[in-house]
């Protein structure tokens, strides 16, 4: 990959000797376009109360719809001496088709961080950050083919980098025979309540040769308004930043879990392993999820008075090939069985997937991504589960597919 680097040299004058301070700022970016075709789409409900949907064509950038998500970014280090340096990333993103800036309107809404970085002692940042799963697990998921659409349902698994972590401290270990790990904690910045909206994640990893597999935990109190709710576009505890039930004229958004906004923690176990089998890669994962104390009212509505604890497993596997040095091709399977609240039922979802990219250089590729998905029991919304590829509206029916073609270039 092809960037641009703005270098700065000043001689710093030292006490004891003169040295040579080196900075380096980056300039990087992607820019993501493809064309979806959805199956089934909802519009709204009928006049019988049922859900209405249509077939759906649409351009869209990857971030909103598709394979990884339009961004430009500057990444800086300064050489502090001893092995010590000074780094920082600012990244934003944005919608190729229109201009808008994603993430809510943040204007570096994917990363903002500044740290130091030593080669002893490891890596320790400070602002908005991916957790640490996406250090240690999500190179097992099915996004390693798909990008963001290989999410699984909601990406309720937190491997599909669909949100971040504000106010976040995160630790990086250096490499130690194989082994890296790490942690994040995030300030939740309530007065008087030093534990409302935190969140902290915990990971490792360990590789050798064609073999590797990493762990992760992750632990969001209040998670309506600390994890899901963390964007400008958020409202408080009385929106529902997880979903929403839709109407007679617009979509219900996630249905897959947006009844369960009133969590008082959310937490996510995560394990994976790969193995290369020369130009074959074979991945798989699991990870189990739980929004645990439903019915606290401050940190989300609860308009099915939901209590006790809504948990979500899944298991994936995900093959890669390699066919020719520009043709990558890959298939993944999910499935997803969420336990309802209180009783209330449960869900099961099915997904498959296929993807291929074409390289026509280092920095451009066109790619393919198709998936399919099955629903069955009862969604949280207390409905007939139907069908939800994410960042895609729901179905109105219990079965949904998605294919996009589409294009990427890297600067």
């Amino acid at each position: 990959m092809k960037k641009s680097y703005f270098w700065v040299g000043p001689v710093v004058a030292l006490a004891a000797a003169n040295a040579h301070a080196q900075s380096s700022v980056t300039l990087y970016g992607l820019i993501d376009l493809g064309i979806n075709y959805v199956n089934s789409a909802q519009t709204g409900r009928n006049a019988d109360g049922s859900l209405n949907g249509k077939s759906l064509v649409s351009m869209s950038d990857g971030a909103t719809r598709g394979y990884g998500g339009s961004r430009w970014g500057l990444k800086g280090s300064e050489d502090l001496g001893n092995g010590l340096s000074a780094i920082f990333t600012i990244e934003n993103g944005y919608n190729i088709v229109n201009g808008a800036i994603a993430q809510g309107g943040a204007m570096f809404g994917r990363q903002a961080y500044v740290g130091l970085s030593s080669t002893k002692l490891g890596t320790i940042m400070f602002g908005r950050q991916y957790d640490t799963q996406s250090d240690f697990v999500v190179n097992y998921s099915p996004a390693i083919i798909a990008g963001i659409s290989g999410s699984v349902p909601g990406d309720v698994d937190g491997l599909g980098h669909t949100r971040r972590v504000n106010n976040a401290i995160k630790y990086l270990s250096q490499n130690y025979r194989g082994l890296t790990f790490g942690g994040l904690y995030s300030l939740g910045g309530k007065a008087g309540d030093f534990t409302g909206s935190q969140i902290w994640a915990l990971g490792a990893n360990y590789a050798i040769g064609d073999f590797s597999a990493g762990v992760g935990y992750f632990n969001a109190r209040d998670p309506n308004l600390s994890s899901f709710g963390n964007s400008p576009s958020s409202g408080g505890p009385a929106t529902n930043n997880l979903g929403s039930l839709g109407s007679l004229t617009t979509a219900q958004s996630n249905p897959i879990y947006a009844g369960y906004a009133s969590a008082h923690t959310f937490e996510i176990y995560s394990a994976g392993a790969s193995y290369k089998f020369g130009p074959a890669t074979f991945a798989a994962s699991f990870s189990h999820s739980a929004f645990d104390s439903l019915g606290d009212l401050s940190a989300g509505p609860n308009p099915f008075h939901y209590s006790g604890t809504a948990i979500f497993n899944t298991a994936t596997a995900t093959i890669s090939y390699l066919a020719t040095p520009a043709l990558l091709i890959g298939g993944a399977y999910t499935y997803t069985h969420g336990g309802g609240a209180g009783g209330n039922g449960s869900a099961t979802y099915h997904q498959g997937i296929f993807a291929a990219q074409y390289f026509l250089s280092k920095r451009t590729e066109l790619y393919f991504v198709g998936v399919y998905q099955a629903a069955t029991g009862t969604d949280s919304l207390g409905q007939p589960a139907v069908a939800n590829i994410e960042l895609m509206p729901p179905s109105s029916t219990s079965r949904q597919f998605v294919g996009r073609v589409g294009i990427i270039q890297r600067f």
